[in-house]
């Protein structure tokens, strides 16, 4: 079962992680990656631009709007994701807590659906 593991991080914590205590938090990350890769657990990871570089489009009639990052007032915001393949919600909350960026944020994790061209979920294999 596929599992996305939504990684936030704090603005609190951008300023507050030296250098070289994010080169050693990125350098668990690849550590980690590597782990869930040789176990057949990761699909795929990465991280994600700071939010003022993301865009947000919206339905405008026949068109659509473009506006400048995410205006959600929060101190969270999305800093990356793991899509992993897990058997169950509980070793998917156990894979979660080993992210090295959970030290510092939270992460929340997703099932997800499978659905199908008749718009129902797919069988459980």
């Amino acid at each position: 079962m596929r599992f996305l593991c939504l990684i936030y991080t704090s603005v609190d914590v951008d300023g507050r992680l030296t250098q070289n205590e994010m080169n050693h938090l990125i350098g668990e990350h690849f550590v980690f990656d590597e782990g869930l890769r040789q176990d057949g657990t990761l699909i795929v990871s990465d991280a994600l631009e700071l939010r003022n570089k993301s865009i947000v489009i919206r339905p405008d009639g026949d068109r659509f709007s473009v506006t400048d990052g995410p205006f959600v007032e929060t101190k969270e915001y999305l800093a990356g994701f793991y899509l992993i393949d897990a058997p169950d919600l509980d070793s998917a909350t156990d894979i979660a807590k080993r992210i090295p960026s959970a030290r510092h944020g939270a992460i929340e994790i997703r099932p997800v659906r499978i659905l199908t061209l008749r718009g129902d979920l797919a069988e459980e294999g």
